[in-house]
C-alpha cells in the first residue's frame, strides 16, 4: 500500500516540478513580452525531461498518465469560465457563421491533405487540423483525449500549432502596420480571431494593433473555442472504424458537455468575479500539468519520424488561414 502511494507521489512531484519551471520561465520579463504560454513551455520542458521519466517509469507512470488525461479534462471543463454566451452574441451572426466556416474548412482540408496527399497518420492529421482550426494546444489535447491516441501524436500536433501561431502573432501586426492589410480595426479583430491558433496569440496580435481589434479578436476566438464541443462529438465517430473494418468502441467525450454546461452557467448565473478568476487560474494550472505530463511521455524517435510531414501540413493550413481568412473578412464583414 505504501509503495502504491509512493508511485503516485513520485509522478505528481515530477509533473509539478516541470509545470512550476514552465510558469517561472513564462513569467520572466523577456519571455512574457512574447506572450508565450506556460502550456507551450510545459510540453517543451516535459520533452526534455522525458528520458528521466522513462528511466523511472515504473515508479511514477500512474500519476503522469492521470495528469495527462484526467487533469486535462478538468482543465478543459473549467476553461468554460473564459466564455459567455453574451460575448459571443455581441459579434452577431457574422462572427458565428465565419467561425463555423473556418473550423469546418480547416478540419476537412487538413484531414484530406494530410492523409491523402502527405500520407500522414490519420490521428496526427486530425490533431494538427483541430489545433489549427479551433484553439491550438487546448484543442489538440481535448481531441487527443477523445481519440485515445498515443501521447507522441498530440505532442507533434502541439509543436506544429505553436510554431505557426507564434509566427502569425508577430507577422499580423507587422504587416498591418506597414499598411499591407486593407482592413479597419474591427475587421482586423475578426481576421485575428478567425485565423490565429492560441488564445495567447490572439491577445498578443490584437493588443499590438489597438484595443478595439483585441476585443473583437477575443470574442471571435471564443466562438471558435466553443465549437470545440460539436467537433469533439462528431470527429471521434469517424475514427471508430478499426483497421480490420470492425467498429471499435466509440469514446464519448463527456467532458465536452461539462465544458458547455460551465459556459451556460457562467452566462446565466452571477458568479463573483473573484471566484471566476480563481477557477480560470485553476483551469490554466490543470492544462499546464497535462501538457507537462504529455511531454514526459514523448517518444523522441517517433516525434522526429512524423514531424516533417506534420510541419508541411501545418504550413499549408497556415497559408489557407492567412489568405482564406482575409478574403472571408474582406468580403463578409
Amino acid at each position: 500500500m505504501l509503495q502504491k502511494y509512493k508511485e503516485w507521489f513520485n509522478g505528481f512531484v515530477l509533473v509539478l516540478l516541470v509545470s512550476l519551471a514552465s510558469y517561472y520561465v513564462a513569467n520572466l520579463p523577456a519571455v512574457a513580452t512574447l506572450h508565450i504560454s506556460p502550456l507551450i513551455i510545459g510540453v517543451v520542458f516535459g520533452i526534455f525531461a522525458s528520458p528521466l521519466f522513462r528511466n523511472a517509469q515504473d515508479s511514477c507512470e500512474k500519476a503522469v498518465v492521470f495528469s495527462a488525461k484526467k487533469l486535462l479534462r478538468l482543465g478543459i471543463i473549467l476553461y468554460g469560465f473564459n466564455v459567455t454566451l453574451g460575448s459571443i452574441a455581441s459579434v452577431g451572426l457574422s462572427g458565428i457563421v465565419l467561425s463555423i466556416v473556418v473550423v469546418v474548412v480547416i478540419l476537412v482540408l487538413g484531414y484530406g491533405i494530410g492523409v491523402k496527399f502527405l500520407k500522414l497518420d490519420k490521428e496526427i492529421a486530425i490533431l494538427v487540423s483541430a489545433g489549427s482550426a479551433i484553439c491550438g494546444a487546448a484543442a489538440v489535447l481535448a481531441m487527443e483525449s477523445s481519440l485515445k491516441s498515443k501521447p507522441y501524436k498530440g505532442v507533434i500536433a502541439v509543436g506544429m500549432v505553436v510554431i505557426f501561431g507564434l509566427v502569425g502573432m508577430f507577422l499580423y501586426p507587422l504587416v498591418y502596420g506597414m499598411g499591407l492589410i486593407p482592413l479597419d480595426s474591427a475587421q482586423m479583430g475578426y481576421y485575428i480571431g478567425l485565423t490565429l491558433h492560441e488564445l495567447a496569440n490572439v491577445v498578443g496580435a490584437g493588443g499590438s494593433i489597438n484595443p478595439e481589434a483585441q476585443e473583437v479578436a477575443l470574442i471571435v476566438k471564443m466562438i471558435r473555442v466553443l465549437l470545440l464541443v460539436p467537433v469533439l462529438l462528431i470527429v471521434p465517430y469517424f475514427f471508430a472504424e478499426s483497421k480490420e473494418g470492425e467498429r471499435r468502441k466509440l469514446h464519448i467525450p463527456w467532458f465536452a458537455f461539462w465544458f458547455l454546461g460551465v459556459v451556460i452557467l457562467h452566462s446565466m448565473v452571477a458568479i463573483p468575479q473573484g471566484i471566476v478568476e480563481i477557477l480560470r487560474i485553476l483551469s490554466g494550472f490543470c492544462l499546464v500539468l497535462a501538457m507537462s505530463a504529455l511531454g514526459l511521455q514523448v517518444d523522441i524517435k517517433k516525434f522526429i519520424e512524423f514531424g516533417s510531414k506534420a510541419f508541411v501540413l501545418s504550413s499549408i493550413l497556415f497559408g489557407i488561414l492567412i489568405f482564406g481568412g482575409f478574403l472571408l473578412v474582406y468580403y463578409c464583414v
